[in-house]
């Protein structure tokens, strides 16, 4: 019994890890990825394609290769510099482990956000925001005001398997030596004891449980939009 006990106080300290990383990416992905859908729909061709190529790259490319990059990048590219141009005064600032790590997740999930955006607001019918500029109102007006709440309607679900998918990435962070969940339970195999790491499901299945709940809720709210 105490064994079980030391085990989930452990496996909890690994939890808040993977919340923290999930609550911060969330926190600076969702707004960045209407940033990018913005670029990726904008009508300069250089500046739309520049966007489209970046989320190209980002989501064509493996999350645990953007955090190796995103962490040792910079020390690479230092020490490259000092052995060839130690002259050059430019030097990139070592980021900490966990801070590499939510950088990495909020680039790669803002690029796949901003084609849930983009996907919601073409899936507009274009007559509404004819509607809007009949009635004199103005770019942002038509969005804030005619397509803003029909867009979170829409993109609820396809964002929820998001949410989802991003708790159970921020195992990835543990090839950087960043303490979550995942790693709290593998490091009891060194005792001898295999069960902790099938242990840390129960989390994820409770943390993707309560998520699915709260959206779930969250589009009910929403229904009143046809």
């Amino acid at each position: 019994m105490d064994s079980f006990l030391e085990v989930t106080l452990t496996l909890s300290e690994g939890l808040i890890t993977t919340s923290k990383m999930t609550v911060l990416t969330l926190l600076f992905a969702l707004p960045l990825g209407l940033v990018i859908c913005f670029g990726s729909m904008n009508r300069v061709s250089p500046l739309r394609w520049f966007v489209k190529t970046v989320v190209w790259i980002v989501r064509g490319s493996p999350l645990m290769l953007q955090i190796l990059i995103v962490y040792y990048g910079p020390g690479l590219f230092n020490n490259f510099l000092d052995q060839n141009f130690p002259a050059f005064p430019l030097r990139f600032a070592l980021l900490p482990r966990f801070t590499a790590a939510v950088v990495t997740f909020v680039i790669n999930y803002a690029c796949y956000f901003s084609e849930i955006y983009r996907g919601g607001i073409q899936s507009i019918p274009r007559g509404q925001y004819e509607a809007g500029q009949v009635l004199g109102m103005t770019r942002s007006q038509i969005f804030f005001k005619v397509t803003l709440l029909q867009l979170i309607k829409r993109i609820v679900p396809p964002m929820g398997n998001e949410f989802i998918t991003l708790v159970k990435d921020t195992a990835l962070i543990r090839v950087i030596c960043v303490y979550e969940i995942i790693w709290m339970g593998e490091s009891y195999t060194k005792k001898g004891m295999i069960w902790p790491l099938f242990y840390t499901a129960v989390f994820y299945l409770a943390v993707s449980g309560l998520l699915t709940l709260l959206l779930n809720w969250f589009e009910k709210k929403l229904s009143y939009f046809k």
